[in-house]
């Protein structure tokens, strides 16, 4: 049994305040990740965090976040999947990463999802469309909703996964190299599009992060077929 992980954002800002207002939730930005520390994680949002003009899909940086919104909050949570389609899940993001500035965000749809009606504009996606869209591709079901109209909410909602940290940013980044001082072993360089990282690593450090943070909340964990 392998893990994938979904990071559930709150940061600051206009923009923001307005996607929160009408999610009435906190968390109003997805991120999918394939460890536990989001070494390399994946989504739709800023190409610059600083910028917010300029969207599409993107590596996430989580020291760049940090420094562009020092009061950010995440929620990390993982998911339970097969060997094979976490590698295929995998290998779809980093070929869909060379190919990024073909993709944008869909603003011309945010009215389409106030309205709850599907829609598909080519090579466009919310942050959390593109990633229902895929794992959906994969067998893993976010909603029971066509992909487009999928929210940062219902990755809340979701109940097939583990909540492994909650908190700031700054805690979840401090507490991850505060690791990697006390165990230099552990430090892995950032990895390459096309490198495959070791799942023994990212086992230790799905270890090391629950040592850290407790044992995380369970809302339920299932074994998905490939």
């Amino acid at each position: 049994m392998e893990h994938i992980y979904i990071a559930m954002v709150d940061t600051p800002g206009i923009f923001a305040a307005v996607i929160r207002r009408f999610l009435r939730q906190r968390y109003i930005h997805v991120v999918l990740g394939m460890d536990a520390g989001l070494e390399e994680a994946y989504s739709f949002g800023r190409r610059n965090p600083r910028v917010p003009w300029f969207a599409g899909f993107e590596r996430e940086d989580k020291h760049k976040i940090l420094r562009a919104f020092p009061t950010a909050v995440y929620r990390v949570c993982e998911l339970e999947c097969s060997a094979a389609q976490k590698e295929a899940i995998r290998e779809r993001l980093r070929q869909d990463y060379k190919r990024r500035f073909r993709y944008h965000y869909a603003v011309p749809g945010l009215p389409f999802i106030v309205l709850g009606r599907p829609f598909y504009l080519k090579d466009q996606y919310t942050c959390s469309s593109y990633i229902a869209r895929l794992l959906e591709e994969y067998k893993i079901r976010i909603a029971e909703k066509h992909f487009s109209l999928v929210t940062p909410k219902d990755f809340c909602l979701y109940p097939y996964k583990r909540v492994l940290y909650e908190g700031s940013l700054a805690g979840f980044v401090k507490a991850h190299e505060t690791e990697l001082q006390t165990d230099p072993a552990q430090e892995r360089a950032p990895v390459p599009v096309l490198q495959t990282e070791s799942t023994g690593k990212e086992k230790e450090m799905q270890r090391r992060l629950r040592e850290m943070y407790g044992k995380g909340t369970p809302e339920r964990a299932v074994a998905y077929g490939s």
